[in-house]
């Protein structure tokens, strides 16, 4: 298993950037403590896939934060990116590791007790829990899941792999906080960082709530 920091998991959609610069960005929300990058576009073509996610994998050099790519396991093998993440209607997580690797980085998506309970032995480095609270990120999403059912699937995940967890969905410096408390090591954000007029401060923001929040759940174990 590759160790994968999900404390402040950073998803760059094109369609949610206010037309600003993806890489820019990028770069900002990276140098404000963003942990793990993933990018994600449901509608541009092969060749601009591969062509920013390239741009982005230069803009993170040398900072040490990984690039995967949404869904798509040719765009991250051409784009020489970190990894991939996948929902639970794309290739499955053995397939993406034949394909790419021993040290490719496979997060995979799961909003079930059932699909928590499907990741033991799966070559998966991580999961991120969704959908938590209603999102504009996707069209026709299911209802969210809450704190509640949060909890549920993270004690469900834990008991299946000791993979980390992060969380996805409507989440954001207002809610961070119960959402860590939750059980999960991390929170997955779209529009809350990178709508954000000001990127940078906001990863700032976020990463001193998701670093307090899990210092503060150790210190009661």
């Amino acid at each position: 298993m590759n160790p994968v920091d999900l404390r402040l998991y950073g998803i760059i959609d094109p369609e949610r950037t206010g037309g600003r610069d993806p890489v820019a960005l990028v770069r900002q929300a990276v140098a404000g403590g963003a942990t793990l990058i993933q990018y994600r576009d449901k509608h541009a073509e092969g060749h601009r896939l591969v062509e920013l996610a390239r741009a982005l994998k230069a803009a993170l050099e040398g900072t040490g934060v990984p690039l995967l790519i949404n869904d798509r396991v040719d765009v991250a093998s051409a784009a020489e990116a970190d990894g991939v993440h996948l929902g639970q209607e794309d290739m499955h997580p053995a397939d993406a590791r034949a394909l790419l690797g021993p040290r490719a980085i496979i997060g995979l998506t799961i909003k079930t007790p059932e699909q928590a309970d499907a990741i033991q032995g799966t070559p998966v480095d991580y999961s991120c829990i969704g959908g938590v609270f209603a999102t504009v990120s996707k069209n026709n999403p299911p209802p969210p899941i809450g704190l509640d059912g949060l909890a549920r699937i993270a004690v469900r995940a834990r008991l299946s792999s000791p993979a980390p967890l992060g969380a996805i969905a409507g989440i954001d410096a207002s809610n961070a906080e119960a959402v860590i408390a939750a059980g999960v090591d991390g929170i997955a954000v779209i529009s809350a960082l990178f709508a954000a007029p000001d990127p940078r401060g906001e990863a700032q923001r976020l990463r001193q709530i998701v670093d307090w929040t899990l210092a503060s759940r150790r210190d009661r174990t």
